[in-house]
């Protein structure tokens, strides 16, 4: 029982990290920034997790690696990167805690993986619980940024149905490594001729860089992975839930979000659809091993 809490408790520590992530980007990163702050954000963090994992990419893994690079670390951070500048911490995290319910729908729109009626339930009401925390937000929310958030949450739904079909033939965090190398590869060309040269590192932008890529990545990522191999897969997803209610407590105390009646209801609302959609007792096996597989955020809210 001793261990088993003290796998809790490292496990737990991913998914806090994630919702901190929410706000140390809004508050420290340089909002002009979004292609190198990914960049740096995945290409250390999957350089150091490439020395831990030591595997390299074998036969159709190659371009797998590149595909999901693209899918769940470039196109995903940037997105997110943009969705947590553009919006309030809460609003940011609370929206994003709705991905494993869009990620349910894609599974069944893409790959013919028709969810349970409780399943559709907990999507309804999960998505239900974002929308009235959206609109009922003080002021009309930024538009750009919803959208990046939508974005991200559709780009990473793609990615995780194609981790989650080829997840046979490669270790989760060696996989991980592999797509974050791959996907900070692709995103430095872009950076330098988009942005130009990096932002300066120095004072608080480098303690928060370091944060983001060290804490929040290869940190959390390793810590997640770990609890995947000694918890199971249903108690892994509930300690996901820490990842919103981090964001929406850093947002609320240090941003001054609001955080009144409707905004607690909705967040309450995307918990309950969480729940509602987690998989059945024959299921959780299968549903732990393709989490795995998966880049980012996985049982419970996505990976910011």
């Amino acid at each position: 029982m001793e261990a088993n809490a003290r796998w809790v408790l490292l496990t737990a520590l991913a998914p806090i990290a994630w919702g901190a992530n929410y706000w140390v980007t809004h508050a420290y990163l340089p909002a002009d920034r979004p292609l190198w702050g990914a960049a740096l954000r995945a290409l250390p963090a999957g350089l150091l997790l490439l020395a831990l994992a030591r595997r390299r990419p074998r036969g159709p893994w190659w371009w797998r690696s590149a595909l999901l690079g693209l899918l769940n670390t470039a196109v995903f951070f940037v997105l997110l990167y943009l969705a947590s500048q553009l919006l309030p911490t809460s609003t940011a995290a609370t929206v994003m805690a709705a991905s494993p319910l869009a990620m349910l729908l894609t599974a069944w729109a893409l790959a013919g993986q028709h969810p349970h009626r409780a399943h559709l339930a907990g999507a309804v009401v999960g998505l239900a619980g974002v929308a009235l925390t959206v609109l009922g937000a003080a002021g009309a929310p930024d538009r750009a940024g919803l959208a990046a958030s939508v974005g991200a949450m559709l780009v990473s739904s793609v990615g995780y149905v194609l981790a989650a079909r080829w997840r046979e033939g490669a270790d989760p965090l060696a996989a991980t490594a592999w797509q974050l190398t791959a996907g900070g590869l692709m995103l430095l060309p872009l950076a330098a001729g988009a942005e130009g040269a990096p932002p300066p590192l120095r004072g608080s932008t480098l303690l928060a860089f370091g944060y983001v890529t060290l804490a929040a990545t290869a940190l959390a990522f390793a810590c997640w992975f770990a609890g995947l191999r000694h918890l199971a897969a249903g108690t892994v997803g509930l300690l996901g839930l820490l990842n919103p209610l981090t964001g929406v407590l850093l947002g609320t105390a240090l941003d001054g979000d609001e955080l009144g009646l409707r905004q607690g209801l909705g967040l309450v609302l995307v918990v309950a659809g969480i729940l509602l959609g987690r998989p059945r007792a024959r299921a959780r096996a299968r549903a732990g091993a393709a989490a795995a597989a998966v880049s980012a955020d996985l049982p419970g809210p996505r990976v910011p």
